[in-house]
C-alpha cells in the first residue's frame, strides 16, 4: 500500500477553504460521540446507544436519500436491552424532522473513528491545496460538496434498500484526488510504502492516485480482503471519476500555472 505524506508542487496562494475543511471535519468528530467509540458498534451500552440516535439523526442512509423518506422510528439513545449477542436501544418517534437531502452534508462531516478521520484529512491535506489553487476558493468549495453528494447519491442508488449509516468525506476527498490526477499527473508525492516496513520513497501523482483508485474499484467489486469491512468503496471510485470529469472540463478555466513549472525547479511566490 503507499500512503502519501507530501508532494512536490507548491501553490500561490494559502489554501484557507482546505484549511477550513480539515478544520471542521475535526470540530465536528470531536462533538460527536463518535469521538467516544472505538469503531461505530463497539463500547459500553450507552455510549452504543447514544451513537445510533447520534448516527439517526445526521447520517445518510441511502433508503433515505433515495425515497427522499425521512425515518418515523430513530433511536433515542437509551438502553432498552443487553443480550450476549446484541444491544436493544429504546426507539420512538423522532423529535426532529430529517432532510435526507440534508443528511448528506453532515454526513460529509462525521467520521466512524480515529483512523477513519486520519486517513481522509491526509489526503486531503496533500492533495486539496493544489486543487483549491487551480480551481480558486469557491468553486473549489462547490466542486467538494458537488463531489460529496455525487458519491453519496451514486451509492445510494446502487443500495437504495440499505438503511446502514453513511458518515466520512471519503466521497468528497476523492473527487479531490480525481482532480489532482487530472490537473498534475506528473507531480511528485513523497509516500511511504508500508509493505511490512515503512519505505519513503518519491512517486509520480498518476503512479499513487492512479493505484488508489485501481484498488478502491477492485474492492467495489467484492474482491480482495477489504472487501466485507463495511466501507463504502463504490462511493470512492463515484467521486474519483465524477471529480475527474468536472475538473477535464474545468481544467482551462482556472488559474494558470506559472511559465517555469515549480515542480522541476525553484518558483518564487509573487
Amino acid at each position: 500500500m503507499v500512503l502519501p505524506v507530501h508532494d512536490v508542487n507548491p501553490t500561490r496562494r494559502t489554501p484557507w477553504v482546505t484549511r477550513v475543511l480539515l478544520m471542521l471535519n475535526v470540530v465536528a468528530f470531536m462533538l460527536s460521540p463518535l469521538a467516544l467509540t472505538p469503531l461505530v458498534g463497539e463500547g459500553d451500552p450507552a455510549t452504543v446507544c447514544r451513537t445510533v440516535a447520534f448516527l439517526d439523526e445526521y447520517a445518510a442512509k441511502p433508503a433515505e436519500v433515495i425515497g427522499d423518506d425521512p425515518p418515523t422510528e430513530v433511536a433515542t439513545g437509551e438502553v432498552a436491552g443487553v443480550s450476549s449477542t446484541a444491544i436493544g436501544c429504546v426507539t420512538s418517534a423522532p423529535p426532529y424532522d430529517k432532510s435526507p437531502a440534508l443528511s448528506v452534508l453532515t454526513a460529509m462531516f462525521l467520521h466512524g473513528g480515529w483512523l477513519h478521520l486520519a486517513g481522509n484529512l491526509l489526503f486531503l491535506y496533500v492533495f486539496g491545496n493544489n486543487v483549491e489553487d487551480r480551481l480558486g476558493r469557491v468553486r473549489y468549495l462547490l466542486f467538494y460538496l458537488g463531489c460529496g453528494f455525487a458519491a453519496t447519491y451514486g451509492f445510494s442508488l446502487a443500495f437504495s434498500g440499505s438503511s446502514q449509516p453513511l458518515v466520512g468525506a471519503s466521497g468528497a476527498i476523492a473527487g479531490v484526488l480525481g482532480a489532482y490526477l487530472v490537473l498534475f499527473p506528473r507531480a511528485r508525492v513523497w509516500s511511504l510504502l508500508t509493505f511490512l516496513f515503512f519505505l519513503p520513497v518519491r512517486l509520480p501523482a498518476w503512479l499513487v492516485l492512479g493505484s488508489w483508485f485501481v484498488l478502491q474499484y477492485v474492492y467495489a467489486q467484492g474482491a480482495g480482503l477489504a472487501a466485507n469491512t463495511g466501507t463504502a468503496y463504490l462511493a470512492h471510485v463515484i467521486g474519483f471519476a465524477v471529480g475527474a470529469a468536472l475538473v477535464w472540463r474545468l481544467r482551462g478555466t482556472g488559474r494558470p500555472r506559472p511559465t517555469q513549472d515549480p515542480r522541476w525547479g525553484p518558483y518564487a511566490r509573487p
